[in-house]
């Protein structure tokens, strides 16, 4: 645990690149396996569930460092991250532990799930006083379900590569699946990280060859439609395709069984049988690139109905009935057992239609190519992507082979989005954000303006929260003005006299009966702050509820 906390430390402290994979390697280089199993599932972006409540949490902490419940809130307040808090007004330690991370995690902090709130609280407290604070806090971190750090997967598998004398491909593509939430990781899986062999046994699983490939992602592309010309060439040597909006998403058909997993590398077969019914139909050896979507009267749903689907514990015959699915296939990365990843995309494309046309499953289709003459001629097609219920246009080049992660080094995909959805709305509501950000009001409730059925003037009603998109100096600014204008505090949160208009974007939208407002938006967050505009020419509701596409339903 000491020298995980002290790895924490290190990354969490350095901006340079260098500095952190020096980190690293010093870590991996004294870590004992079973320990490093761990740390790397942490770092690759591993997440298990929460072990204790957060309201069980602090008042553990307040009862242990002997505060009255108003001074816990100030100081969690003043400090903005309740794990730092706890760590910092905790007594010090009574004694010293120098049991491994692995030991932590497997025998004392998992086991808390189980156990009745008074006896987590006495063990937990227990654990309190064998740890210093730079440790509190990373023990709070892995309890609360909150790690996070700022290193990536890619510097991650790149320190692994350079331990392991390995290629950061191989290793990369063997570390998919690590951090499925199903799985603890064991010695065994970190050493087979840089095993001689090339075996793709994933950490686990019943069948070892149920382990996907990485994926390989996009760039977005900003750039002007005159400048695709220069920057592309000619729309003839890309492959262009809709851009889905669902769950990415890897079908791996081997040994007579089928996994589905997400880009997220979470193994989500469970939560699409229909999926699972194409193992009568596909050939073995057989690896599907591709994005899961609700499919309805032949075209995509809207993500919200999606969304529903994901968010519940039992999926009933009504429920597979309302949100049927299918899996848009518009790669191929195996087939007969072969990995066909460096073969041109156009090659690729020829087997994956043969097999989506042998399959004839009303559950796989492909993804159509678009065609047009010119770029130009594109962009106008790209107009009408949301009527189509898509995101915009995937431009991937035809010779180029199957990459690993965000790379340009073998061939390029770039996604070429559609603008957000915008509309102008008023802050009303400001909260401390967290990390670097604690000390500011970086947190906002927005609303539009309504005016209520029987008369009555006007008001404005809150419904988006953001917390992107403004540069550190407008943050500054805005917090000077949030202290300035607040009207009453409710915990945490500020209600300010309404004077500050910002150009809300947002992915999707759709109606809510759970939101004051009717209305809930996908992905919101600050274009530009509206220094030009009054609070009296913010948009209206009615504006909000006109971007609804048609026939949009109900969450």
């Amino acid at each position: 645990m000491q020298a995980f906390a002290k790895l924490y430390a290190e990354l969490d402290q350095s901006t340079a690149t260098r500095a952190k994979l020096a980190a690293l390697l010093r870590y991996f280089a004294d870590a004992a396996p079973r320990d490093a199993a761990w740390a790397v599932y942490f770092l690759a972006g591993g997440r298990p569930r929460q072990v204790m409540a957060t309201k069980l949490l602090r008042e553990a902490a307040r009862k242990r460092a002997g505060l009255s419940e108003w001074l816990f809130e100030e100081c969690y307040q003043a400090v903005g991250d309740l794990a730092e808090t706890i760590a910092l007004v905790l007594p010090l330690p009574g004694r010293a532990t120098e049991l491994g991370l692995a030991d932590w995690i497997e025998n004392r902090l998992l086991p808390l799930r189980d156990l009745d709130p008074d006896d987590a609280t006495t063990a937990l407290c227990g654990y309190w006083d064998e740890l210093d604070a730079a440790e509190r806090f990373l023990m709070m971190k892995l309890i609360g379900g909150g790690f996070r750090v700022g290193v990536s997967r890619l510097l991650v598998t790149r320190a692994l590569a350079t331990h392991g004398g390995i290629d950061a491909k191989r290793v990369a593509e063997r570390m998919m699946g690590y951090t499925d939430a199903k799985h603890q990781p064991t010695a065994e899986d970190y050493l087979r990280l840089f095993a001689a062999d090339d075996a793709r046994a994933a950490p686990g699983l019943a069948q070892p060859s149920g382990q996907p490939l990485p994926f390989f992602l996009a760039h977005a592309l900003l750039a002007p439609t005159d400048e695709f010309d220069a920057l592309l060439g000619s729309p003839s040597k890309w492959q262009i395709e809709w851009k889905y909006d669902g769950i990415r998403a890897q079908l791996v058909c081997r040994a007579n069984a089928i996994w589905i997993w997400s880009r997220g590398e979470e193994l989500i077969t469970e939560r699409f049988p229909e999926l699972s019914g194409l193992l009568a139909k596909l050939p073995p050896g057989t690896v599907i690139d591709g994005e899961i979507v609700v499919w309805a009267n032949d075209a995509p749903a809207p993500f919200a109905l999606l969304q529903q689907r994901i968010g519940r514990k039992n999926l009933s015959a009504k429920v597979l009935r309302d949100a049927p699915v299918v899996l848009i296939a518009y790669d191929l990365l195996e087939s007969e057992g072969i990995d066909r990843r460096s073969e041109a995309l156009f090659l690729r494309r020829r087997r994956l239609e043969s097999i989506v046309r042998a399959c004839a499953s009303e559950y796989l289709l492909i993804a159509p190519v678009v065609a047009a003459p010119s770029w130009q001629d594109l962009a106008d097609l790209r107009l009408g992507a949301r009527e189509r219920g898509v995101e915009g246009l995937m431009i991937k080049e035809l010779g180029a082979p199957y990459g690993v992660g965000r790379t340009k080094n073998v061939g390029t995909w770039w996604k070429w989005k559609i603008d957000p959805l915008s509309v102008d709305a008023v802050l009303i509501y400001a909260q401390r954000g967290h990390g670097r950000r604690a000390s500011l009001y970086t947190d906002y409730t927005f609303a539009v303006w309504d005016r209520p059925v029987d008369g009555a003037p006007r008001q404005l009603v809150p419904f988006a929260k953001a917390y992107s998109g403004l540069t550190d100096a407008e943050f500054r600014q805005v917090d000077a003005i949030v202290n300035k204008t607040t009207v009453e505090k409710f915990g945490p949160v500020r209600s300010v006299t309404p004077t500050l208009v910002f150009e809300l974007g947002f992915e999707g939208i759709q109606r809510s009966t759970r939101h004051k407002s009717g209305i809930a938006v996908r992905f919101p967050r600050m274009l530009r702050w509206r220094h030009d505009k009054p609070i009296e020419e913010a948009d209206t509701l009615g504006m909000l509820k006109a971007l609804l596409p048609e026939g949009h339903g109900t969450r």
